[in-house]
């Protein structure tokens, strides 16, 4: 079930009783997701024997030692993540030809509004949406708008420099921004607002260069490790489902989370 638990005058999530964090401490809602989901998981280590009953549970998000060691064992033991066919494989590769070229690079500025404890998510998704509105209108017809729009409003310190920032690998990227911009072939302002653990960006692709593309013998093994993870991560969803569904989740709403995040 969720609820809301209320304890002087404050909003106080909790799994099973276990606060998530400390009354008055505002959290984006990606970061108290993802306490809730660990601490599903913490709680799951324990009833199944793999820690100690006495581990104590934290209120800033980081877990014990022990705690995430029975947490990886936990997992092995409930999730079975099948190896990939060789058809699987092949198929995934014909699909996904461009993000396995090596060498690519993309020129990029972008505009960050950045989620910081306490911010008013919705608030500043909507100043993120308007922002991109209004430079899409713009793209390709007044070149200082996406650079005035960056200065005035990017919370990156790109922002002086009209939110440029050069030429990118995927390895200069986190893997979340980065799978947003590799193994495309979009250039100008992307139509959508990219999500990071820094917060939403309005992303503009200068130039591409796409990289060298690779034989399938040659990447056989990374194709098998991304459909690993792929499995991994919906069977992660399935299990995290089961958990909440027979706990007393109060204060977050797991449902609107698109995977599990877990630390």
């Amino acid at each position: 079930m969720i609820a809301e638990h209320v304890v002087a005058n404050s909003v106080v999530a909790c799994v099973n009783g276990v606060a998530l964090h400390a009354p008055e401490e505002t959290l984006a809602a990606d970061e108290l997701r993802q306490r809730a989901c660990t601490e599903l998981l913490r709680q799951a280590a324990q009833a199944a024997g793999l820690l100690a009953a006495d581990d104590v549970p934290s209120t800033d998000g980081v877990i014990s030692a022990a705690a995430a060691d029975a947490i990886e064992k936990l997992l092995e033991k409930k999730l079975a993540i099948p190896d990939p066919s060789e058809e699987d494989c092949r198929r995934h590769f014909a699909a996904h030809e461009a993000g396995y070229r090596t060498g690519e690079r993309v020129r990029v500025r972008h505009i960050l509004f950045a989620v910081t404890p306490g911010v008013d998510v919705t608030a500043l998704r909507k100043r993120a949406e308007i922002a991109l509105l209004d430079v899409r209108c713009h793209d390709g017809k007044t070149a200082g708008v996406f650079a005035g729009a960056a200065r005035e409003l990017s919370n990156c310190p790109s922002g002086a420099e009209g939110g440029d920032l050069g030429w990118l690998t995927a390895d200069d990227c986190a893997p979340e921004f980065a799978r947003e911009l590799f193994g495309h072939i979009e250039v100008g302002v992307l139509p959508r607002l990219v999500h990071s653990r820094f917060g939403l960006h309005v992303v503009e692709v200068l130039e591409r260069e796409p990289g060298v593309a690779q034989a399938f013998s040659s990447v056989r093994g990374a194709v098998a490790n991304s459909l690993r993870q792929q499995t991994f991560v919906t069977a992660l969803r399935q299990y995290l489902t089961l958990l909440a569904g027979e706990a007393a989740v109060e204060g977050v709403d797991l449902e609107t989370a698109d995977t599990p995040l877990v630390q």
